[in-house]
């Protein structure tokens, strides 16, 4: 994080009126724990040694365990096996003592930024540092709680204050937090020491990882690992009575636009048996306050309550906001509004800010949040193929981005450096893009919002099933759908990408059953989008018919011709799991249905002309002679799939080069290796090409 970014809190999605927080990132004490012997030491209580020495004759903590297996399954996943890396496999470690140092939270130590810049493998790692209370006198009185918040510690974290547990956490792409008071409390003198163990197994491949790669150097489309606290820490005074975020229930529903209606579900932490609370829902438009709903009383029974706020804009009202805001919105436009609501687009994304008060009984005021939401409808059963965004079919052109920076890997370099790749994104043509393999840092979705940017929701993968997986990765993915689902930009979730984790949905119904269950999972908590259930083929179950391609342009345009041919195996797996007789239905393609090419293309360029440090290495589905010759394949492609009238978006793998896999269309530090207006000009006839052919399929819509 840059010093500018220290200011910015972690949550722009979600902040309190009255915000009172400290960021930890930065300078912390840190030591390997190749051993494993740091809890047994007691280092939770007596602080971290100067140094440790490692039991040379029995650490087999960096000897990779089982490498054929795991070179079978890059076999398999690799488009070019081939050029895997010989003997790519961890080794024990020559040095014999490990130092305590210094590392820069939140980047992770395998990479620069962080200090220290470590490429060997280590599974245990301790962080320390001295914290304080934050509360002023009138806090402490009022009974205000200390929480520490870890936005994402890969992959589990075990906490202590002055030596005593204060809590864990499993999973490597979500947040949580922990209550912290009653230490200050109990000894309110003086800093304490925080100190966070993590553990984030190099073998273990049933552990989500997503492209974080298990052997000691990168290859094909997996990248070096990022363990540890990866992404912001904070202190934060909050009320003991308080408004939760969405990963604690509050639920803001924007899709209704026919009616007009926010439906929101405010969740209330932290209250006491029977305590009488109020809560009232605000929403403003162009910094103007249009509608404020009435006190809803806290049921009894539950620690939530539903608020229904109209979010209509009268023609009088609407004469009251600013000039600037009138002549940029006018109501008259249907693209912008829809019965008088004001509707959020990319090309118009419009947010309405929201307030979110709780009160006493006698309506003191306990608690304000302040979020923002965009009214937007989503629609893929439509009998038509069409995905419609506010009724009207919309063409998804969007890049496969997976947020990896040169010197800070998975952690973002800045907030700069966030809106920098939408703002990149959207000059190249793209109306979105599919985050892959990630968990992205919240402030990228709150400037997606922002800035109109679609985004289909992603986590990690494994690569191998078990009843511990299944297990993990159930727990994660509901979390990182629970922390996000408030942003209108999210228009898809993909919980799972090309069968990863289930190497047997060919023969097993124990797999099939799980991705089901993640799919159902994932609809009740959130009936407003489609679940992409598992990207690019073996699908079980499914709401959009998805698949990946990266076949040549003249062979990918013939594919694209013919609903048949779409549907045919790709990379020798059906695009849909078939029946296994007398026990399981398999799924197929529902005619209607929104087919999306989620992944083509991924060309690099021959003779090292992707400026990698490495050009022996430079690695992509398929390799383009020079600039000119990328951008002539990027039009066949592009233009193939729209044109044979079957598609409502793409995928373009992908947006930036990363390590050795040099496919994107920038390299690793978002230099555009062709024209960005070229590029754009390519991508914007392609979507117009969707839109002629959808006005003479279906007429004016």
């Amino acid at each position: 994080m840059t010093e500018k970014d220290e200011g910015d809190y972690p949550r722009p999605d979600f902040q309190r009126d009255r915000l009172r927080w400290q960021s930890l990132n930065g300078p912390w004490d840190f030591l390997f724990d190749d051993d494993d012997i740091g809890q047994t030491k007691l280092w939770q209580h007596k602080g971290l040694p100067a140094s440790v020495t490692l039991n040379t004759t029995d650490n087999q903590n960096n000897a990779q365990n089982n490498p054929q297996a795991r070179d079978s399954l890059m076999e398999t996943i690799s488009a070019h096996p081939d050029q895997l890396v010989k003997d790519n496999i961890h080794t024990k470690l020559s040095n014999t003592t490990n130092h305590k140092r210094i590392i820069i939270v939140p980047y992770v130590f395998q990479c620069l930024a962080s200090g220290i810049g470590e490429r060997t493998a280590h599974e245990v790692l301790w962080y320390e540092r001295n914290i304080d209370d934050l509360r002023t006198a009138e806090e402490k009185q009022r009974g205000d709680r200390v929480i520490i918040r870890f936005g994402a510690i890969d992959y589990e974290a075990r906490v202590w204050v002055e030596g005593h547990y204060v809590g864990e956490h499993r999973g490597g792409q979500v947040p949580f937090e922990l209550d912290i008071t009653g230490i200050f409390d109990i000894s309110p003198s003086g800093s304490k020491r925080l100190t966070v163990r993590v553990f984030d197994s190099t073998d273990d491949l049933t552990q989500p990882r997503g492209k974080q790669y298990w052997k000691p150097k990168s290859e094909s489309i997996f990248y070096t690992p990022s363990s540890g606290i990866w992404q912001s820490v904070w202190l934060e005074v909050v009320p003991a009575t308080r408004i939760g975020d969405s990963s604690h229930g509050t639920v803001i529903r924007s899709d209704d636009i026919e009616n007009g209606i926010l439906h929101a579900n405010i969740a209330i932490l932290g209250r006491r048996a029977g305590q009488a609370l109020k809560v009232q829902l605000t929403a403003s438009l162009a910094g103007e306050q249009i509608v404020l709903s009435d006190l809803h009383n806290l049921p009894r029974e539950t620690n939530t309550v539903k608020i229904d706020l109209p979010m209509h804009v009268s023609p009088n009202l609407f004469s009251t906001l600013s000039t600037t805001f009138q002549t940029s919105h006018q109501q008259s436009d249907t693209r912008m509004w829809h019965k008088n609501t004001a509707l959020w687009s990319p090309d118009h994304p419009t947010l309405y800010t929201l307030s979110i008060s709780l009160y006493s009984s006698s309506t003191r005021l306990l608690d304000k949040i302040h979020t923002t939401t965009g009214m937007r409808s989503l629609s893929w059963s439509n009998s038509d193929s069409t995905f419609r965004l506010n009724n009207n079919p919309f063409f998804q052109a969007l890049a496969l981005d997976q947020g990896y920076w040169p010197h800070t890997f998975l952690t973002p370099p800045s907030t700069a450096a966030l809106k920098a790749d939408i703002k990149l994104s959207k000059s190249l043509g793209f109306n979105g893009c599919r985050k892959h393999q990630k968990v992205e840092d919240p402030r990228f979705l709150h400037l997606a919002d922002t800035l109109g940017f679609l985004v289909w929701g992603e986590t990690a993968n494994a690569y191998a099933f078990s009843s511990l997986y299944a297990e993990r990765f159930s727990a994660e993915w509901t979390e990182a759908v629970r922390r996000d689902i408030n942003h209108p930009s999210i228009i898809t979730w993909t919980p799972v990408n090309e069968s990863w984790g289930y190497t047997d949905l060919a023969t097993s119904i124990t797999q099939r059953n799980h991705l089901r269950a993640v799919y159902h999972t994932t609809k009740v908590l959130d009936p407003s989008r489609p679940v992409n259930d598992n990207c690019g083929w073996e699908h079980v179950v499914n709401d959009l018919t998805t698949f990946h391609d990266y076949a040549d342009g003249d062979v990918l345009t013939e594919t694209c011709k013919s609903v048949d041919e779409i549907l045919a195996p790709k990379s020798n797996r059906p695009v849909f799991v078939s029946p296994i007789e007398g026990e399981d239905a398999g799924c197929r393609h529902e005619q209607g249905t929104p087919i999306i090419c989620t992944e083509f293309a991924g060309i690099n360029i021959g003779g090292g002309a992707n400026g990698g440090d490495d050009n022996e290495r430079d690695w992509g589905y398929t390799t383009a002679s020079d600039p000119q010759d990328l951008l002539s394949r990027i039009r066949t492609m592009v233009t193939g799939i729209v044109s044979g009238g079957h598609i409502c978006g793409f995928v373009y793998t992908q947006l930036v080069d990363i390590e050795q896999e040099v496919n994107g269309l920038c390299d690793y530090n978002r230099k555009p290796k062709l024209e960005v207006d070229k590029v754009r000009e390519v991508i914007d006839e392609a979507v117009g090409l969707y839109y002629e052919m959808v006005e003479k399929r279906l007429g004016k819509v």
